[in-house]
C-alpha cells in the first residue's frame, strides 16, 4: 500500500549522513528484501548481490546525449561492441527520443532503424534490448534477437507481455503517466511519490505476472519529460528522492532499473559527469541496474564504491 512509501528527506537543506541513517530506520523492513534473479540471454543476473549496467545507443538525431546517437546502422553496430566491452551488462537501442520537441517516428520507421542493428549485436552476443512503446516494434525486434523491452507506453501492454512471455524475455515496466512517453503532462505523485510508485508497480507487476512474464524490472521514469518538472531544482530533488528510497520498491520482489539524469541546469560543461554522480545516489537506494550513457564512468564510480568495508 502506499503507507509502504513516505520521504522527507533533505530537511536540513544538504543532505547529510543523518538524513540516510533516518530513512533506513523508518524502512528497516525493507532493507533486506531481496528480488528476484534471473538469465537473460548470455548474462545471469545474480541482483542480490551484484549491480548491473546498461548502456545506450539512440537511433534519432534529436537524442541530446551527442556521444550515445548513431546515425548509421555501422555506427550503432560499433558502439554497441564498445559498450560491451566496456562493462555493459545489457545495450539499450531506441529510435526515438522521448524530448518534448523530438520528432515521431512511426512504428515502420523505427523499425528500419532497429532491425539491422539488433540482429546484428545480438549474433555478436550482446543482450540488447529495445526502447519502444510500439507492440509491432517489439514484436518484430524479439523476433530479431532482442532479449530486453525497455517498454515505455500503457497503452497495449497486454499484447505486449505476452510477447514477451512467448520469447522468454525480460521486460522493463516504466511509469508512464500517460499512453506513452510521448504523450505526457504533468507528473502527479501526490505527497509521498514512492508510495505511489509503490502501488502503480505492485499493479502492474502483478498483471505482467499473470500473463506469463517471469523476467521483470520495474524503472521509475525518472528522464522522462513531464511539463512540471521543468523547474531544474524540483525535478532533481524528486529524482533524488527517488533514487534513495529505491530499496523500498525492491520490497515487491523485483529488481529496479534507474535512468540516470543529466541535470545539465547544474553540470553544464560537466554534464558528462551527471550521470556518474547520481550513480552514487542509486547505489546508495540499492539500485539494481543502472542505464547510462557513460558506461565507463558510471562503472568506475560503482567499483569504487564497492570497495566500501
Amino acid at each position: 500500500s502506499s503507507d509502504v512509501c513516505s520521504s522527507d528527506l533533505y530537511r536540513g537543506g544538504m543532505l547529510r549522513l543523518e538524513d540516510l541513517m533516518e530513512l533506513a530506520l523508518r524502512h528497516r523492513e525493507a532493507l533486506t528484501a531481496r528480488v528476484a534473479e534471473f538469465t537473460v540471454g548470455t548474462e545471469t543476473f545474480r541482483f542480490n548481490s551484484a549491480r548491473y549496467l546498461m548502456g545506450v545507443i539512440n537511433l534519432s538525431p534529436d537524442s541530446w546525449y551527442r556521444e550515445s546517437v548513431c546515425l548509421s546502422v555501422d555506427a550503432a553496430i560499433r558502439r554497441g561492441l564498445v559498450l560491451k566491452a566496456q562493462g555493459a551488462h545489457v545495450v539499450d537501442v531506441g529510435a526515438e527520443s522521448t524530448l518534448a520537441h523530438a520528432a515521431l517516428v512511426d512504428a515502420e520507421a523505427q523499425c528500419g532503424k532497429l532491425l539491422p542493428v539488433v540482429r546484428e549485436l545480438a549474433r555478436a552476443g550482446v543482450v540488447v534490448s529495445v526502447e519502444s512503446y510500439h507492440p509491432s516494434v517489439t514484436r518484430l525486434c524479439l523476433e530479431a534477437g532482442a532479449r530486453v523491452v525497455n517498454w515505455t507506453g500503457t497503452e497495449h501492454s497486454d499484447e505486449m507481455l505476452r510477447m514477451a512471455a512467448d520469447h522468454e524475455a525480460a521486460v522493463i515496466l516504466c511509469h508512464v503517466q500517460g499512453a506513452n512517453v510521448r504523450d505526457v503532462g504533468d507528473l502527479d505523485l501526490g505527497k509521498d511519490p514512492c508510495g505511489a510508485l509503490y502501488d502503480y508497480f505492485a499493479r502492474e507487476t502483478d498483471r505482467a505476472a499473470r500473463l506469463g512474464v517471469r523476467r521483470l524490472l520495474v524503472d521509475p521514469g525518472l528522464g522522462f519529460y513531464y511539463r512540471n518538472l521543468g523547474d531544474s531544482a524540483v525535478r532533481i530533488r524528486h529524482q533524488m528522492d527517488v533514487f534513495l528510497n529505491t530499496f523500498r520498491l525492491r520490497a515487491l520482489g523485483w529488481p529496479v532499473c534507474h535512468a540516470l539524469p543529466h541535470a545539465f541546469e547544474n553540470f553544464g560543461d560537466e554534464v558528462r559527469s551527471a550521470e556518474p554522480f547520481f550513480a552514487v545516489l542509486a547505489a546508495l537506494g540499492r539500485t539494481d541496474l543502472y542505464r547510462t550513457h557513460e558506461i565507463p564512468r558510471t562503472k568506475a564510480v560503482l567499483d569504487t564504491l564497492g570497495l566500501w568495508q
